[in-house]
């Protein structure tokens, strides 16, 4: 009897204890690692900020394209993972999205900085960017000295969480800057200087490039020979994410190598 007894009991603890599993359906599964949620779903969730060449969106179509966006595309491919544009966001705000695991990684080009490598790691750089100073073409007040522009007379133009704005709070404490939103297009730090909002402004060549085509000879890059900034064009992704950049850093490095990022 007492062993029908000690039976009956341990099937009313199983029953019991069935009924209140441990374990989370495996669509609400919440993975420690984005690596591990990546391979189990075999879905790589991109966000992305817009900023040519690397990331490229048309206004009309939304479609995205650029050097960094095939970079990107190609890694899915190669590592058979369906890659997912989830969200556009902002310098400021992308590595919160990051932290939600509202994506994987940043599909963009981002410049690895101290400030953002305490929170973020980073890729194997896909390429380089220098940095140019720009000036209204007929403005020689910093022509021979940078330091100059070090000024309370002197208005930068920078966009929030974007890199002209640290590069003006590190290098030109003293100087004013003319501020605009996240979301703001690179070529209205341009043409605020053109236009006499501000004297200065911190972009890429290739920016600078586009914007002259449209507006000839307004600008001059006071920095030429010596770029102020170079930076490494990068993914960005979380700061404990080593077995993801690890994955990365192979993909990049086979397009490397092959000369498909040249191309």
């Amino acid at each position: 009897m007492k062993h029908i007894t000690k039976f009956i009991f341990l099937l009313s603890a199983l029953f019991i204890f069935g009924c209140y599993p441990n374990e989370k359906p495996i669509n609400e599964t919440k993975y420690d690692q984005a690596y591990d949620r990546i391979i189990a779903t075999g879905v790589l969730k991109v966000g992305y900020v817009t900023y040519p060449p690397g990331l490229v969106k048309d206004p009309n179509t939304g479609e995205l394209s650029g050097v960094v966006y095939e970079a990107v595309e190609r890694i899915g491919k190669s590592l058979n993972l369906k890659v997912v544009w989830t969200e556009e966001v902002a310098w400021g705000t992308m590595i919160e999205g990051l932290n939600a695991n509202r994506y994987d990684i940043i599909g963009s080009p981002v410049w690895a900085n101290s400030t953002r490598g305490k929170v973020a790691n980073f890729s194997t750089p896909l390429y380089y960017s220098g940095i140019g100073v720009y000036t209204r073409t007929n403005d020689e007040r910093f022509d021979d000295d940078l330091s100059k522009i070090n000024s309370a007379n002197t208005k930068i133009s920078v966009i929030d969480g974007e890199m002209a704005s640290m590069i003006a709070n590190a290098d030109f404490p003293n100087a004013q800057q003319l501020s605009l939103p996240q979301l703001s297009d690179v070529s209205q730090l341009m043409l605020d200087v053109t236009s006499g909002k501000s004297d200065v402004t911190f972009v890429e060549p290739y920016l600078a490039n586009q914007y002259l085509k449209s507006n000839p000879g307004t600008l001059k890059n006071i920095a030429n020979e010596a770029p102020i900034r170079i930076f490494a064009n990068s993914l960005m992704f979380g700061k404990k994410e080593y077995a993801l950049k690890s994955m990365l850093d192979i993909a990049i490095q086979e397009q490397l190598n092959s000369g498909e990022v040249e191309k």
